[in-house]
């Protein structure tokens, strides 16, 4: 634009740029104002309006730039130009960057404040001239008016774009150490939920608080506190000023969150047994809404809830129920508040998912730590997070050739129980208990050990720690009956009305869930059910349990079957009294042998009285206890050959006599290798006491016939293979009451008892290596056949039936040879699973008689 000099525009123009230099300048002269008018409103007469406000926009621009803001980024450049190591130095020192950032803030908002006074000064000028010139139209008003905006505009762009990549960094900084010192301020007080009800510029109510506390401490702690958030907010004010609005509230935001999960951190640790998520959930209130609060008043963003200006609310905002200190919160700190509640509920519940093995270990004495899981599932919906993170440790950590089954197992049984408390109705259970129950049906002992749970007082636990077998019975029965009742109560007790409202309230299984395994609502978890379901078949676990029982009762010798009566009544709760019938005969058989023994021994006492010299054999009677089986009802039974000695012999001929006179006409067959025995050996120097088994006595009581035995000569006598008897007496020389040598031959040992513990010292580094040996071996030993050994027994009636398929038909698979043999075998009848059938045939692959190609079985060449 060019400027005529002849009607004064130049001059006019250049006491205009004079005096701008005068006002916007080093000089800083406010009282230009007055003469700058007539050169304003000469310049705006002539159309000149927006080349006033541009011109004295970019001086204002240029000032601001190469005064104010170059120095305002100096103050940084320390730390803008350090590495990272150094960076940390300025972290930790504890006045950084506090002194430097309010510093910084308060010279160039001094200078924001001086050029908007110089800003206002035009603006005035130019509504000076409107008014005189209001019947004309000219550009002056839209200049006036859009002048100051323009000016926190350029303000905020000169700053943002010279803005060092670190400063956020420094923000960020500054509001964690700040917010960091709040929080020590609290905890230092001794109790956050009783400032939570005062706020940080002061509370009033001094007399409410905790008569233990010192009130000079309080009002201390609050005043300090009130100075922080204002010293914070004074900070806040200055940088939203320079246009730092979002980067500000971002950095508090995340210094916030960070402070929040630190304290979730800090309040969790390694300790499940104290619930946290009530005492996270006071901090928030306590320490983060507070100084919202304090800062959102301060700033005069605080808005109540009911005021219109508060504009449209969230629909997930209802009406808030008041904090403490704060009364009814207004919406910006409701949504802050469910803000910092969510992101705590997600940290705990992750930090919860990541322990969640140790967690389950640890079960039931974790169960806080469940509880707050659940809360926080229910509240973030992550329940998927769980399933994988479970999986995949139990993949790693249980899932291995390391783990013991009984362990595996009993992670198993406290995962049911502690999912069960977060999802009743089994949906992630499903996911989460299926890896479980595949690993488990390839291990070989799994029945065993389910069985021992379920039996052994010790829960199964080798160690004797954990809960006993009776307990989890107790609460399986428990479970089952809830169940049922559950299941009646749905399905009897429903009305009209109660149906309907059960139909509005339907929610759809979750993504987790499995098609497959039914609705949610007719789900359920029992315990006992998940076990058979590892097995596959109850039929298998009733013999299990049918062998072990036969073992336990074996080994009595005081008839105390209390706690297997009522273990047999409890699984006859699941089982049913039919398949039950086998093992309850057993136990009948314990109570009519301890009847029977006491009948038997007084009528022999009778007997005896009536002959004289005849107190040895009284005595002999007295202390035989026999435990009298009906064999057909019992699992078959391991019998040896053994040749007791006559006293013992004719001791039992007299029972089964008398057995015979009082039952006819039934008869009793000794199997003379079961039972214990109770010895006392007497020497020259001492007398020692044992419990033995038949076998091991009979060895021993020989030598009161005579004081050394060959090994050959006393197996012949004792009935049992030379072999064995080498294996048997390894027990005697391990106590020291036996001493072994070499014969005349080499394989025929001669065995002598040790009178004097003179000779028991000279093999004592003997005697440690056989006492080891014997141990492991007699560890191996069972009276009762195992169920693999039944099962090899009684499959092997069907080997000629499938080696006779195999040779008319070449090669078969598993399930055609499974379905030929149910169409064709009658006689006896084949009734045995598919599992089972596959065990058969691995044990005739190994015997060498067939092989296995491409998943079909036939002849081996």
């Amino acid at each position: 634009m060019q400027l005529d000099d002849s009607d004064g525009a130049l001059d006019s123009w250049a006491g205009f740029c004079a005096l701008t230099g005068d006002l916007v300048g080093g000089a800083g002269d406010l009282s230009v104002g007055p003469r700058l008018a007539p050169a304003v409103a000469d310049l705006c007469a002539r159309g000149l309006a927006t080349l006033v406000r541009d011109y004295f926009l970019h001086n204002l621009e240029e000032t601001f730039k190469n005064n104010a803001v170059k120095t305002f980024w100096q103050k940084f450049h320390p730390y803008n130009n350090s590495s990272a190591v150094e960076r940390i130095k300025f972290c930790v020192q504890e006045s950084w960057p506090e002194d430097v950032l309010s510093t910084a803030l308060e010279d160039i908002c001094l200078e924001k404040s001086y050029q908007e006074k110089c800003v206002l000064v035009l603006v005035h000028t130019l509504q000076s001239y409107e008014e005189k010139a209001r019947n004309r139209k000219l550009q002056a008003a839209e200049c006036s008016s859009s002048l100051m905006p323009r000016y926190q505009l350029m303000v905020s762009s000169v700053l943002l774009t010279t803005l060092p990549l670190s400063f956020p960094e420094i923000l960020n900084v500054y509001f964690k150490k700040k917010l960091e010192e709040l929080n020590t301020l609290m905890d230092g007080s001794g109790d956050n939920d009783q400032l939570a009800s005062h706020e940080f510029s002061g509370g009033s109510n001094v007399s409410a608080w905790d008569s233990k506390m010192d009130i000079d401490s309080q009002e201390t702690v609050i005043s300090e506190s009130g100075n922080l958030v204002k010293n914070i907010g004074k900070v806040v004010r200055d940088l939203r000023c320079l246009g730092f609005t979002s980067m500000t509230e971002d950095s508090y935001s995340s210094a916030i969150i960070w402070l929040l999960k630190s304290k979730v951190h800090e309040l969790a640790g390694d300790d499940y047994r104290i619930p946290v998520l009530g005492c996270v959930k006071k901090w928030i209130q306590a320490v983060p809404l507070q100084f919202l609060h304090a800062l959102l008043t301060y700033l005069g963003d605080s808005v109540d809830y009911e005021s219109e200006s508060s504009g449209l609310k969230s629909p997930l905002a209802s009406r808030p129920s008041s904090f403490p200190g704060i009364g009814v919160p207004s919406e910006a700190l409701l949504r802050w508040h469910m803000r910092l509640e969510y992101f705590a509920y997600e940290t705990l519940q992750d930090l919860r998912i990541g322990k969640l093995f140790e967690i389950i270990v640890d079960y039931p004495e974790s169960s806080p730590a469940i509880e707050d899981l659940k809360q926080c599932l229910e509240y973030t919906g992550q329940h998927s997070k769980l399933v994988d993170s479970f999986i995949s440790s139990l993949r790693y950590r249980l899932l291995t050739a390391g783990a013991s089954t009984n362990d595996i197992l009993h992670q198993y049984v406290s995962t049911i129980k502690a999912l069960r408390s977060i999802d009743p109705t089994g949906v992630f259970l499903e996911a989460v208990g299926e890896p479980i129950r595949d690993y488990l049906r390839g291990r070989k002992d799994t029945i065993k050990c389910i069985v021992t749970m379920l039996t052994d007082g010790s829960g199964g636990n080798t160690s004797g720690a954990g809960n006993a077998g009776d307990n989890l019975l107790e609460e399986l029965n428990r479970d089952a009956e809830n169940q049922e009742n559950a299941d009646y109560d749905d399905h009897t007790n429903m009305d009209e009305k109660q149906a309907w409202l059960n139909s509005e309230s339907w929610e759809p299984d979750p993504v987790e869930a499995d098609p497959l395994k039914g609705s949610r609502n007719r789900r359920k978890i029992d315990i006992l059910g998940l076990m058979v379901s590892i097995i596959g078949s109850k039929d298998q676990l009733v013999n299990e349990y049918r062998v072990m029982l036969a073992e336990k009762l074996l080994s009595k010798s005081d008839f105390d079957i209390d706690s297997d009566i009522r273990t047999l009544e409890l699984l006859k709760i699941h089982f049913g009294e039919s398949s039950m019938q086998k093992c309850e005969i057993m136990l009948n058989d314990l109570i009519d042998s301890k009847r029977t023994n006491s009948n038997i021994k007084t009528s022999l006492l009778r007997t005896i009285e009536t002959v004289t010299g005849q107190e040895e054999a009284e005595m002999s009677h007295d202390v035989l206890d026999a435990t009298i089986i009906s064999s057909n009802f019992w699992p078959p039974i391991q019998t040896e050959d053994l040749t007791v000695p006559a006293s013992v012999d004719q001791m039992l001929s007299d029972f089964a006599k008398r057995f015979h006179q009082i039952k006819t006409p039934r008869k009793l067959l000794w199997k003379k290798n079961l039972g214990t025995v109770k010895l006392e050996l007497q020497f020259e120097d001492r007398s020692m006491q044992f419990t033995v088994v038949p076998v091991h006595a009979a060895i021993i009581m020989r030598f009161q016939e005579n004081p050394s035995w060959t090994s050959k000569t006393l197996a012949t006598e004792i009935g049992i293979p030379v072999d064995s008897l080498n294996r048997r007496i390894g027990f005697w020389t391990s106590k020291g009451v036996l001493t072994e040598s070499v014969g005349a031959d080499v394989d025929d040992h001669i065995f002598t008892v040790v009178d004097s513990m003179s000779d028991v010292n000279k093999n004592s580094i003997v005697n440690e290596s056989s006492e080891a040996f014997q141990m492991n071996e007699d560890e191996g030993e069972s009276s009762i056949s195992s169920v693999e050994e039944q099962l090899k027994k009684e499959m092997t009636v069907y080997e000629k039936f499938i080696i006779g398929m195999l040779t008319n038909f070449g090669n078969m698979t598993l399930d055609k040879i499974h379905n030929t043999l149910k169409m064709f075998c009658a006689e006896p009848s084949y009734d045995k699973s598919l599992q089972q059938l596959q065990g058969f045939l691995s044990g005739l692959v190994s015997d060498e008689k067939l092989e296995m190609r491409d998943g079909s079985y036939l002849l081996k060449k």
